[in-house]
């Protein structure tokens, strides 16, 4: 329902932070809440979660953040609790060498996951954090590179919503970059590519 909010930092505490915004204080639950400083300004991505007894914000530096934690929500027998403790404890290049490698003794270092987790973790997530890593491993690019680049990842965020994994449509990426400049023109050169 929310995607993002942006307000004054006015309360620290760890494992919450309080936002306001238009004089009303929104509580996010957060990985690492000491990362940020009290009476500052900031963009937060949130994810609301709905339970029967609560309903909770969670917020996230970015927005690869916020794609890791849905990703482990979807691992059976991780809550939103264990995401953000795996989210405060590492990156997520190391999360994603892990489950590629299937190094279940890895994954059990992080509270409130044990064995039989770790294994859910590989089996549900093996192959799907490519996207994640590669956006934490690139370079931070100027604003008029990021506009430059829109139109492409608009597309392959589309490939990908079309059911392409995203190791092909990463390939494919690279492929892509500068041939066209429209969204749908991107989306139709990559089809081509796909389908051969």
């Amino acid at each position: 329902m929310y995607e993002y909010i942006n307000g004054l930092i006015t309360l620290v505490e760890p494992a919450y932070l309080v936002v306001e915004n238009n004089g009303i204080g929104y509580r996010l639950n957060i990985a690492n809440p000491y990362r940020f400083t009290e009476k500052t300004s900031r963009i937060f991505y949130i994810e609301q979660i709905v339970r029967e007894t609560e309903i909770s914000l969670y917020g996230f530096a970015d927005a690869s953040e916020k794609k890791l934690f849905n990703k482990l929500l979807d691992v059976s027998g991780i809550g939103p609790k264990s995401a953000l403790a795996i989210l405060a404890s590492d990156s997520a290049i190391g999360l994603a060498s892990a489950v590629e490698n299937d190094d279940v003794s890895y994954l059990t270092q992080f509270p409130g996951v044990g064995k039989k987790t770790a294994q859910q973790i590989i089996l549900d997530l093996k192959g799907k954090l490519d996207d994640l890593v590669s956006a934490a491993d690139a370079p931070e690019q100027s604003i008029v590179s990021k506009q430059d680049h829109r139109a492409l990842d608009d597309a392959l965020d589309a490939l990908i919503a079309l059911g392409y994994t995203s190791r092909d449509v990463k390939m494919i990426g690279k492929k892509l970059d500068g041939v066209v400049d429209t969204t749908d023109g991107y989306i139709r050169q990559a089809l081509k590519l796909l389908v051969k």
